[in-house]
């Protein structure tokens, strides 16, 4: 028998009606992470202007209703504030701003946040900085411990 998930309006809006999908080109920094267990992929794009803010970003990723939405809701919260700022973007964050996710859906927003700091990363090597608290980006969100966290 299969499970009814229940989405918020907000999730539903963002799954139906993305913000910021697509590339940027010569993107300041590209962060690409997924998830083996459900296959989602998602690859997320930021332009960073010389003062440090995030001019702009885009995403793409191929995965569930979730996955979509939590993209949108992330390049949405990360426009305009602070490399600092965006790396405090946090899955609870985007979770929030959805007004929530059902438990077996709280994976794509940690998909977001780590493709946040993926993306943080790479700007980071691409222009000789440090980014403080920002840690090597993860290939696969299960080799978080907060993933394992979350499913409890």
């Amino acid at each position: 028998m299969s499970q009814v998930t229940e989405y918020s309006q907000k999730v539903m809006d963002h799954f139906m009606n993305p913000r910021n999908v697509g590339e940027i080109e010569n993107a300041s920094g590209v962060g690409t992470v997924g998830n083996a267990k459900c296959g989602d992929i998602m690859r997320m794009y930021l332009d960073i202007d010389e003062q440090g803010i995030v001019r702009d970003a885009k995403f793409k990723t191929f995965g569930c209703g979730a996955a979509v939405a939590t993209s949108s809701m992330a390049t949405e919260l990360v426009r305009g504030k602070t490399v600092q700022e965006a790396l405090g973007v946090t899955n609870r964050a985007v979770m929030e701003a959805l007004d929530g996710l059902p438990k077996v859906k709280i994976h794509c927003s940690l998909l977001a946040e780590e493709a946040i700091h993926a993306a943080l990363w790479d700007y980071a090597e691409k222009n000789h900085l440090t980014i403080d608290g920002l840690k090597p980006p993860v290939n696969d969100i299960d080799e978080t411990e907060a993933f394992y966290e979350m499913e409890k």
